[in-house]
C-alpha cells in the first residue's frame, strides 16, 4: 500500500484529481474523461448523472481499478492506483471495493447463493449467515439454489447487487445498479444501499438515468463530454 496523499481529508475514501482517460478509435483519440476531480466520503452516495457517453462508466471503471487513467491521480481507501501493480489492484478489489457491473458476469456454473458467496471464497473466507441474510434482503431466497440462466434479468441484477456487498466493501461502484428492476425490486436494492452505507459506513459511487434513485442520493455529480458540469 502506497501513503496516503497530503491532500487527503479525514473520512474520505476516494479522490480523483485532474483525472483523463483517452481511447483511440480508429486513427482518432477521444477524450472520455477530461480533468475530472471528484471526493467522496465514507459512508455517501453520489450519483453520477448525464446522457450515455459522457464519462460516467469510464469513472466507475477508474475507481474500481478496472481501468488505468492516463494522467491525474485516482485514490482509493488511501492506495494510488496508478502506483500499484495488478496484484495489489486485484487484492484491493477483494477486500475493499465492490463492483456491480451492468452486464451482471454472473458465473453460470454457480448457483445464487455460490455466485454471492464468491468474492470471500476467493479470498478464503466463508460467512454463510450474510450471505443467506443479503439474499433475502434483495428478495432472491426462493432463488437461491437456482443458476443464471434460470433467472430474470432483473433477478440477475439484484444477485449481482448481493455479490458486490458481501464482502462488506469500503467502496462500492455500481452501473445501472436499478436498470433492469421493476419499481418493487429497485426499492429493495435501494433501502439495501442505504442499509448498508448506515450500517458499515460504505461509499457508494452509482451511475444511473433512475430519477428516483439520483435523489435518494446524497449528492448528484452531471457530467457532459467527459467533464463535470
Amino acid at each position: 500500500m502506497t501513503p496516503r496523499s497530503p491532500n487527503r481529508e479525514p473520512g474520505e475514501v476516494v479522490r480523483l484529481e485532474n483525472v483523463a482517460k483517452r481511447y483511440r478509435r480508429g486513427d482518432e483519440v477521444v477524450a472520455a474523461l477530461d480533468g475530472v476531480s471528484l471526493t467522496l466520503a465514507a459512508g455517501e452516495m453520489v450519483a453520477l448523472v448525464g446522457p450515455s457517453g459522457c464519462g460516467k462508466s469510464t469513472t466507475l471503471n477508474l475507481v474500481s481499478g478496472v481501468d488505468q487513467a492516463d494522467d491525474g491521480r485516482v485514490e482509493v481507501c488511501g492506495v494510488d492506483l496508478g502506483a500499484v501493480g495488478e496484484e495489489g489492484l486485484t487484492l484491493l478489489r477483494r477486500r475493499s471495493i465492490g463492483i456491480v457491473f451492468q452486464a451482471f458476469l454472473l458465473m453460470p456454473n454457480l448457483t445464487v447463493e455460490e455466485n454471492v458467496a464468491l468474492p470471500l471464497a476467493l479470498d478464503g473466507r466463508r460467512d454463510p449467515a450474510w450471505v443467506r441474510d443479503l439474499i433475502t434482503r434483495v428478495g432472491l431466497d426462493h432463488r437461491r439454489s437456482h443458476f443464471p440462466s434460470e433467472l430474470s434479468g432483473g433477478e440477475q441484477q439484484r444477485t449481482a447487487v448481493a455479490r458486490a456487498l458481501v464482502h462488506r466493501p469500503r467502496v462500492v461502484v455500481a452501473d445501472e445498479p436499478t436498470g433492469n428492476l421493476d419499481s418493487h425490486s429497485g426499492e429493495a436494492v435501494l433501502r439495501l444501499l442505504d442499509e448498508l452505507r448506515r450500517e458499515e459506513g460504505t461509499a457508494l459511487l452509482l451511475a444511473t438515468h433512475d430519477e428516483h434513485l439520483a435523489a435518494a442520493s446524497d449528492r448528484v455529480v452531471a457530467m457532459r463530454d467527459g467533464r463535470l458540469v
